[in-house]
């Protein structure tokens, strides 16, 4: 299971849509998410989820997000929460979000429950352009084919990036990068496609220079949930993984992500990582702070 994970909730943004998104939560009844690598709240929210059909939403604001990327500027996005139309609504009307995190990584391929959740992003986002969805698919281990038609019907979606889960090797982040398409940047300098690979066992950090090295990578992540299970708790040992990907990737020049909070996003901005998910609303309000955004 990916290490990157939604925590025990998502509050609401500290911005002045607090008190809306409050309310909406209460209306809505969202469910807060666990405390898990799977998608099985997703799945359950995808059961639950209206009858009603995905209306063609606005073109999201993807090249926006390559441009801040190549600019060198830190992105900011948060989790999905409840896989709902409802819930992207919300996501929508907090404006300092960068992008919203989805997952199908585990649980069916549920791509249109996807749909109907950026078609509430459309819709919460009013005039402005809707945020870029990235999309975790099923880690490539589990199959190249599959892997491929994941993100074929992915890219069909609207979706703006791929994240590849538990890349080991230089050969899984090839196929990542040759599923993307022409319009995967950096690859395509004008491209607006991102591939997203993380390292999030031994053997891939073993290898994160190849992996960071291989040409068309968008951006790389470590992944501290995982981590902390391969290393057996070994926090040290963890840190000293993320450590390894960071290096790799600030050597290559390819953007590095993680997860943060509030109370330590500031310290990995100065550390050099460019791409964060994030729970909390208000980790989003502290890194623009912190990076001048």
């Amino acid at each position: 299971m990916s290490s990157i994970k939604p925590q025990t909730s998502i509050p609401a943004p500290s911005t002045s849509l607090a008190t809306v998104i409050a309310a909406a939560l209460v209306v809505a009844g969202c469910a807060a998410p666990e405390q898990s690598g799977d998608s099985g709240g997703e799945a359950d929210a995808a059961t639950d989820a209206p009858a009603a059909t995905a209306t063609s939403a606005a073109p999201t604001d993807a090249s926006a997000l390559a441009a801040l990327l190549a600019d060198g500027q830190a992105v900011f996005g948060t989790f999905s929460g409840p896989t709902t139309r409802e819930q992207g609504a919300l996501m929508g009307q907090n404006r300092e979000l960068d992008f919203v995190f989805y997952s199908l990584e585990s649980g069916p391929f549920d791509i249109t429950t996807t749909e109907l959740y950026m078609a509430g992003v459309a819709e919460g986002s009013g005039a402005e352009a809707p945020h870029p969805m990235i999309l975790r698919v099923p880690p490539i281990r589990n199959g190249e084919d599959a892997a491929r038609a994941n993100v074929a019907t992915a890219l069909d979606a609207g979706v703006a990036a791929i994240v590849f889960p538990h890349v080991e090797s230089s050969a899984d982040a090839a196929v990542a990068v040759s599923a993307m398409g022409a319009e995967l940047w950096p690859d395509n300098p004008s491209g607006s496609l991102l591939s997203i690979l993380i390292i999030e066992d031994r053997s891939g950090v073993g290898r994160a220079d190849e992996i960071v090295a291989t040409p068309g990578v968008s951006v790389v992540f470590a992944g501290p949930g995982d981590l902390r299970r391969s290393y057996e708790g070994d926090m040290e040992a963890v840190e000293a993984a993320i450590q390894t990907v960071l290096a790799a990737c600030q050597a290559h020049g390819v953007p590095c992500g993680i997860t943060a909070g509030v109370d330590d996003i500031a310290e990995r901005i100065g550390q050099g990582f460019r791409v964060f998910i994030v729970n909390d609303a208000a980790a989003v309000s502290a890194g623009r702070a912190a990076a001048g955004r």
